[in-house]
């Protein structure tokens, strides 16, 4: 049985291939148009523990300064669902604002054979960067 090809492996993130979804942002090929894409692609690098692609992704202000992976994490991704985009909701009543954005998630993962989820509201602003305009992931907060 052969091993699928990269450019034709399903994203981790749900689209449809990693060569035409997040494999451009992640190689640098491309910069995420919304925060919900640059979100798809930090989920992206979580699943092939890119911690480089994450960190420069991360706004500098909130950005840690240590590792956030270690080898020694056994860390399995399961899949990702997109609740929402505010921008989404909100882009016919206010087209003004277009530095911030928030996205809603559920990620499932497993880590030492239990099944758990995260799920998070993430803030993301678009700041001038190399390349222009880019989105940054800032911080998130977790509902109930």
């Amino acid at each position: 049985m052969s091993k699928k090809s990269t450019a034709t492996a399903a994203c981790p993130c749900g689209g449809p291939s990693l060569a035409s979804c997040c494999g451009p942002y992640i190689d640098g090929a491309a910069i995420p148009p919304t925060a919900e894409t640059l979100m798809r692609s930090r989920y992206t690098a979580y699943v092939q523990r890119n911690e480089p692609y994450l960190m420069a992704t991360w706004h500098a202000s909130t950005r840690p300064a240590e590792p956030i992976m270690s080898k020694e994490e056994k860390l399995q991704w399961l899949g990702l669902e997109v609740k929402s985009a505010l921008r989404l909701r909100q882009r016919k009543a206010e087209e003004t604002d277009l530095t911030k954005d928030t996205v809603e998630f559920v990620a499932r993962f497993k880590t030492n054979g239990r099944a758990q989820r995260l799920h998070e509201i993430s803030n993301f602003v678009r700041e001038p960067a190399e390349g222009g305009l880019r989105w940054f992931y800032v911080d998130g907060s977790f509902p109930e």
